[in-house]
């Protein structure tokens, strides 16, 4: 039986370091370079800290570089996202790019053989119980025609199941500026924006899926509203 995968790297002070540095000398003037970007509600998520699950809309292949790039400092220090295990990690090489750019750690998809099955078991719950932040697109993949398709419920079931937050963002913008199929970003800085709402937590009683709907129907009024503070 194989090791789970270690959890060191999560907590390195120095690849948090480097990260940072990836951060303000390339990914934010790159992405400023080709895009017009704008960040709302800040504000709401000041002090926060230890485990929390970030869940956005899903519009391209965009919103994994917007998202490590303009969220707050302090929550980009440590957040972490899940890659898929088959593809991610098997080159070293590629494996260590992702993770200094997004802070990956492997998810095993079913069906999906890999050379060290088995060492990323249960690696999203590891790192909440250790306190890392996690970053989840709960439609599991873009959407195709820029509207906002259906959440799993997995961020909420976690969220409950730990009791902690759910930050939600909306990302407006990024099919428009690269849609699906799409290399590069279409020229002349595209406009798009990220609002940050308020932390949410689950109600007495509520389950995954009523939870799930709730922060879906907020994320849905910070696009609609323009607004990190829908009415």
């Amino acid at each position: 039986m194989n090791e789970l995968q270690p959890l060191d790297d999560y907590h390195s002070e120095s690849k948090m370091h480097a990260r940072k540095n990836v951060r303000r000398f390339f990914t934010r003037p790159a992405l400023k370079t080709i895009l017009s970007t704008t960040v709302e509600g800040q504000e709401n998520v000041e002090g926060l800290e230890g485990a929390y699950v970030v869940v956005g809309n899903h519009t391209s292949h965009l919103d994994a570089p917007m998202v490590f790039t303009l969220l707050p400092e302090h929550m980009t220090e440590r957040l972490a996202t899940g890659a898929a295990a088959d593809y991610w990690y098997r080159r070293p090489t590629i494996s260590k790019i992702t993770s200094l750019f997004f802070n990956t750690y492997p998810v095993e998809r079913k069906r999906s053989a890999t050379p060290n099955g088995g060492r990323a078991k249960g690696m999203t719950a590891r790192l909440l119980r250790e306190g890392i932040p996690i970053l989840i697109f709960p439609e599991g993949t873009r959407s195709r025609s820029g509207e906002m398709g259906e959440f799993k419920v997995g961020a909420a079931a976690l969220a409950i199941k730990f009791g902690i937050p759910i930050v939600p963002l909306a990302l407006r913008g990024g099919h428009e500026a690269m849609p699906v199929g799409a290399v590069l970003p279409t020229p002349n800085r595209p406009p798009v924006d990220m609002f940050i709402g308020k932390p949410m937590y689950a109600e007495e009683g509520e389950d995954a899926e009523a939870f799930m709907g709730r922060v879906r129907g907020h994320i849905q009024a910070m696009l609609e509203q323009g607004s990190a503070n829908p009415q």
